[in-house]
């Protein structure tokens, strides 16, 4: 049987290489499409792979009477609606290993950044002042680092934390142990303890604007508040609130609700918050990595029946 393989987004060559090889695969890899191109041309396809630009929702999935299985290039699957794809059988796929090390050390970044003030002394010297004083910042060493998610980003980051002479606890309601020199604690007892904050756990009913007015309220004052995980994590007007009244000291975010967000957006301007095009996955490896994982995983599911990183694990029952 000829698969076809539809790739309506940018990924890197080397992943569309590793297809073409497959003799039983017709590839289209026409590179990103419009809306309407895209739903013309998943008509044929058995298998697709997509970045975040592609929304497979419902009009898309079942504009796809073929197609057997979605493969991210990348973790999040926001774009994608899980539930019409497990009622039509279509199995969902992501590649969390790939952007690892590219996001944990971007939020490392980030902390460093926050922690002395880069980005801000860099905009002062390009208006041509040279203000000192203006930006005494912190040492790492010393300060606890509070961790929340603590899968294989957050974990990525407490090594690089200890490194650095952090004392590290991290919150995570799915790991019970670890073998890193990290103290797993409850919720509010990392906001309590940490001196950063970094966010690095899925959006549920229960994380969802889990940094709001009431656990602002139980960190400590002058705490700094890390986001390379999604927008939706924190209550954008209460972050805001807490800045203006001094509880945050700094804030320094790659993701929000809406991408890109609002002019109006209340932390946008905000001069104690570091703001960037949700890059932290923005390398030439990482990006690789991702379309390489997700082109292998579409051809060891249909050439050989296995499954990894299976997102919507009921459609496999």
């Amino acid at each position: 049987m000829m698969y076809h393989i539809l790739i309506p987004d940018n990924v890197d060559s080397s992943a569309i290489e590793l297809l073409q090889k497959v003799d039983t695969f017709q590839v289209n890899a026409p590179g990103k499409l419009s809306r309407e191109d895209a739903l013309a041309a998943v008509a044929n396809a058995h298998a697709m792979i997509i970045r975040s630009a592609i929304t497979a929702d419902a009009e898309l999935l079942n504009a796809a009477p073929n197609l057997k299985m979605i493969a991210r290039a990348g973790v999040g699957v926001d774009n994608v609606d899980l539930q019409v794809a497990t009622e039509r059988g279509i199995v969902v796929m992501n590649t969390p290993d790939g952007n690892t090390i590219s996001t944990a050390e971007f939020a490392f970044g980030l902390m460093l950044a926050l922690a002395r003030h880069i980005p801000f002394g860099d905009h002062s010297m390009r208006q041509g002042k040279w203000d000192r004083k203006a930006f005494m910042g912190v040492e790492l060493r010393g300060k606890t680092l509070g961790i929340i998610g603590f899968g294989r980003i957050g974990q990525t980051v407490a090594k690089r934390a200890l490194a650095f002479d952090m004392t590290v606890i991290a919150h995570d309601p799915f790991v019970k142990q670890t073998d890193l020199n990290v103290e797993l604690v409850d919720q509010d007892t990392l906001y309590s303890r940490a001196d950063f904050i970094t966010l690095h756990t899925v959006i549920t009913d229960e994380t969802r604007c889990m940094i709001n007015a009431q656990s602002l309220a139980k960190m400590k004052p002058g705490v700094r508040i890390i986001n390379t995980a999604r927008g939706a994590l924190i209550d954008d007007a209460a972050l805001a609130e807490a800045l203006n009244q001094g509880k945050v000291a700094g804030a320094a975010l790659d993701v929000y609700h809406q991408e890109p967000p609002p002019q109006d957006h209340p932390l946008l301007n905000h001069p104690n918050v570091i703001h960037t095009p949700h890059l932290a996955a923005s390398t030439s490896d990482a990006q690789i990595q991702v379309a390489v994982d997700a082109a292998q995983q579409v051809i060891d599911a249909l050439t050989k029946g296995e499954y990894r990183n299976v997102v919507n694990p009921d459609v496999l029952k």
